[in-house]
């Protein structure tokens, strides 16, 4: 891709929060309250750019809920997350972990498109699976030392595994320069235990030994708004 060409790209931004314990002390009254700002307030930012929402809650201790949006603007981000913040809700959140990463197609594809394995990683591709599988992703340094043909020859074999797994469409995000991570990988799937037979059969193939690091994984249920504070409970 040469440097000026992107058109069609969008930065992507998984922001994971955590409710902060004074919360559930709080008086119902103002809890049932805050609830429905809240939920005002994820209604308009979904309207208003591509974006989605999904609950943690029951699944990892670190994180109750997600917000992934994706635009062209960074500027986006922080108008997203000011509004957020604003609310009473808002208020007793931290952000437990965010991640900013950038679409762009994937070197591997020869420009083509795998189906399920797009690097563009726009949130227009989201299906709305219901679940998704989120984590940071670094390749050993090694990797890049490898010719660009050796690079092509592991991948392929990388595709033909994910084929194999046509339940589980992957978006990849990279960060480069704009974040800690090289890319932000998320993977859609009605099949939770598809995404994990793919992930154990991934670690035996080439490219796993290249892996540097890719944790923490989270695991995200799609989730409205609504669902995401009754989840939170009274």
């Amino acid at each position: 891709m040469a440097p000026g060409e992107t058109a069609h790209r969008q930065f992507l931004k998984y922001t994971f929060y955590k409710v902060q314990s004074d919360w559930r002390r709080l008086p119902i009254e103002r809890k049932k309250a805050a609830k429905a700002e809240f939920a005002t307030t994820i209604r308009d930012v979904e309207a208003e750019w591509p974006s989605r929402s999904y609950s943690l809650q029951g699944i990892r201790a670190d994180a109750d809920f997600m917000i992934w949006a994706a635009d062209r603007r960074l500027e986006t981000f922080r108008e997203i997350a000011r509004r957020i913040l604003s609310t009473d809700l808002g208020h007793h959140l931290d952000t437990a972990y965010a991640f900013l990463g950038a679409s762009r197609p994937s070197p591997y594809l020869g420009g083509h498109r795998h189906e399920g394995q797009d690097g563009a990683g726009g949130a227009s591709l989201l299906k709305g699976s219901r679940y998704l599988f989120v984590y940071p992703f670094v390749k050993k340094r090694d990797w890049y030392s490898l010719s660009s043909e050796r690079r092509q020859e592991i991948m392929r074999e990388h595709f033909r595994v994910g084929h194999k797994y046509p339940s589980v469409t992957i978006h990849t995000a990279y960060s480069f320069g704009l974040d800690d991570q090289e890319f932000i990988l998320a993977f859609e799937s009605d099949e939770p235990h598809d995404f994990l037979d793919l992930v154990m059969e991934l670690r035996s193939s080439e490219a796993s030994k290249y892996t540097e690091r890719e944790t923490p994984i989270f695991t995200c249920l799609l989730s409205t708004p609504e669902q995401i504070l009754d989840a939170l409970g009274t």
